[in-house]
């Protein structure tokens, strides 16, 4: 017999801390904030008690790396990205009782109280031990800036603590071949000392917790990573780094030394907490420690070994805290078919995709929920954001507000009619009506988000049947009664989708709010007011000014977003492509015995039975003589002849295909690949001129 599923008091809800040393994009948009964000405003709209925490990650060695390059100080860096990315959730709606900082004051003292708890309990191994070293940088390297070769699956790019291709979790000292991400060099090993927590010790606390008790709570993608990392036995790992950026270590010894990132960073959850009590006038500590509280992280995959294998652990260990429900990881979001990239900007920043779609961002998060990378790696592409929003937002939820909104101020100057006698149309509508938000709540409390977001836009699906079976601009002719009563189920459809849609469109369903005059009434429609018998909209109920919801995406909008994308994918192939190294180094004298002349091609054939070659006639000035060419792939002969050339005409004649060949046409590659001719385009330049 199953288990009751246990009741909780309070909920904690936690997304994991964005990395300030960029700006934030659709991929931890879609992958962590939004489907938090649906959560914790569910949760409240169904009465209850919810803290959601987040706040920017702000140590680590990519800081002063990053600040470097930037010709700023860390500090500098930190606050120029933190005001950016806390802006950018602002702007989207993302609901967090509070935003906090790994630099702030209260979360250095949280965290060195931590890592003091578990010194004096004995928890940490102190060892002196070799560590990645770049010689040429004079510093340790982070396992985020060593890469080299998987020793469990062979793939050639994984990092130093993590292998994105098989998700072992890995020491950097691990790595077959490491290089250094930094100079490129082969690091070297270096004598240090470090404090390590000893995951094996809680080996049997995890099989238990994970392994029995969430098998079939957790999705699939977490569990399977999390009883992967267990299978294969855990190691300890390092709590502290050689970085002069971060939370000194507080113990002696530790000077020259902070805590590791990886280990501060999880700490800034309690942390925001407190802060947050704090303002509230609250006791932080139920929502941490207290059992009748619900713990749930939300986080990208590539942070599942840190939630549900090292924080528990440490919590364990602390002993004080609770641990969590759920960590209902997601997978992660491509663009365009390419994985997408802060480095490369292969990426839509949401503070550049408000200056482009201003007022939408619940068409992104639309599209983002609808498309969400839940189980497996998904793909954000323009035109599908272009179809969610013209297709469903345009054309199923706008068009049906509308449609009510507009007859009802048509035929009632915008106050709500009197119901007549319902018949069974009606009562099966508002039968249905009253059965999504069970349907949505289950889906939300199993972190099926695409689902429910679905479930929502069935609703609007609902509202256009009903309008469209009944046909009220038909009946209005013949009997007004019964126009009132189909005006006003309809209406009580639409009232359903303004409060059911808060999580999901939070800036359409107060958009909502207002055109159906909700103003006091907002209070007492919750969420389970839709699924009573009680009427939501009531007779004489006057609404407010229509207007219109979602607006249409025009087709060029969207072709300069690819236009964008195609623009970076260019700059990318410039910067990235290899540049052939210098060769050996000649004389002078070696160059002059070069004889390089301006040529003109006179006639161009390709040679049969090849790809690449093509037979020319040039004058070089000297004469007229045959080259043939390898340019067969990027021109055709026609477009060619007359085309001024430079030729290096001194070169050992060489046959081809059984075509002697008298000399070289110079050529060079442009950043797609193609060729093209060294020309000297000047027209007062004749046929037989030196270059020199």
């Amino acid at each position: 017999m199953a288990s009751e599923p246990k009741k909780f008091s309070k909920h904690t809800i936690t997304a994991a801390l964005p990395y300030t040393n960029g700006p934030i994009h659709i991929g931890h948009l879609a992958g962590v904030y939004v489907p938090a964000d649906i959560y914790a405003r569910f949760l409240r709209l169904t009465g209850r008690e919810v803290v959601f925490v987040c706040g920017s990650d702000e140590h680590g060695f990519a800081i002063p790396m990053k600040a470097k390059k930037e010709g700023v100080s860390p500090k500098e860096l930190v606050d120029k990205y933190h005001g950016i990315i806390k802006k950018s959730f602002e702007d989207f709606g993302i609901t967090f009782d509070n935003y906090s900082r790994t630099s702030a004051k209260i979360h250095h003292q949280t965290a060195s109280n931590f890592f003091l708890k578990l010194y004096d309990k004995g928890d940490f191994i102190e060892e002196t031990s070799a560590q990645l070293y770049d010689e040429q940088e004079e510093q340790f390297l982070a396992d985020r800036f060593v890469t080299g070769t998987c020793p469990k699956c062979g793939h050639e790019e994984a990092y130093g603590d993590q292998c994105e291709n098989c998700g072992s979790s890995l020491n950097a000292t691990d790595l077959i071949n490491p290089k250094s991400t930094l100079s490129g060099a082969i690091p070297t090993l270096k004598e240090t000392k470090h404090w390590f927590l000893p995951l094996e010790r809680y080996e049997d606390f995890l099989k238990q917790w994970i392994l029995a008790e969430h098998k079939n709570d957790w999705k699939p993608n977490v569990y399977g990573q999390c009883k992967s990392w267990i299978d294969d036995g855990l190691k300890p790992r390092a709590v502290t780094r050689d970085l002069d950026w971060g939370i000194p270590v507080p113990v002696e010894g530790g000077e020259g030394k902070v805590l590791y990132v990886w280990f501060d960073a999880p700490i800034g959850y309690i942390s925001s907490t407190k802060e947050w009590a704090e303002r509230e006038g609250k006791d932080w500590r139920p929502y941490w420690q207290g059992e009748d509280t619900k713990l749930v992280h939300f986080i990208g995959k590539d942070n599942i070994v840190f939630h549900c294998i090292i924080f528990p652990s440490m919590l364990k260990a602390h002993g004080d805290f609770i641990l969590p429900e759920n960590v209902p990881a997601n997978e992660f979001l491509n663009l365009e078919g390419q994985k997408l990239s802060t480095s490369k900007n292969w990426a839509v920043w949401l503070h550049e995709y408000l200056l482009d779609f201003p007022n939408a961002q619940d068409v992104l998060r639309y599209t983002l929920t609808a498309n969400a990378p839940e189980t497996k790696d998904n793909d954000f592409t323009w035109a599908d954001f272009q179809a969610r929003n013209n297709n469903e937002l345009v054309a199923i939820f706008g068009n049906f507000v509308n449609r009510v909104v507009v007859l009802t101020q048509k035929y009632y100057q915008g106050v709500v009619p009197e119901a007549g006698v319902l018949t069974s149309d009606d009562k099966e509508a508002l039968r249905a009506l009253r059965q999504f938000p069970e349907d949505i709540a289950d889906s939300i409390e199993r972190y099926r988000f695409r689902e429910a977001g679905q479930e929502l836009m069935n609703l609007a699906r609902l509202g256009n049947k009903y309008l469209a079976d009944q046909e009220p601009w038909k009946v209005i002719k013949e009997d007004e009664s019964r126009v009132a009563t189909i005006m006003h189920t309809a209406l009580q459809i639409a009232a359903g989708l303004a409060v059911l849609s808060e999580p999901f469109l939070p800036f359409t369903s107060e958009k909502l709010k207002v055109m159906l005059g909700f103003g006091e009434m907002t209070a007492e429609l919750g969420w389970d007011s839709i699924s009573s018998e009680k009427t939501l909209i009531p007779q004489a109920h006057v609404l407010g000014k229509p207007e219109l919801l979602f607006r249409k995406i025009e087709d060029s909008e969207i072709t300069a977003q690819l236009d964008k994308l195609q623009a970076t994918r260019k700059a990318n192939t410039s910067q990235n492509k290899d540049v052939m190294p210098q060769k050996e180094t000649i004389t002078y004298d070696d160059f002059t015995k070069m004889d390089m002349r301006v040529g003109t091609i006179l006639e161009a054939e390709k040679m049969p039975k090849t790809k690449k070659l093509m037979v020319l006639k040039v004058d070089t000035g000297i004469d007229i003589r045959t080259i043939v060419s390898g340019i067969a792939e990027h021109y055709s002969a026609e477009e060619i002849i007359g085309k001024k050339v430079t030729v290096l005409v001194n070169l050992a004649p060489r046959p081809l295909r059984g075509v002697e060949s008298e000399g070289m046409i110079l050529m060079t590659e442009n950043e797609e690949g193609s060729l093209v001719f060294l020309s000297p385009d000047a027209s007062d330049v004749n046929n037989g001129a030196t270059i020199s």
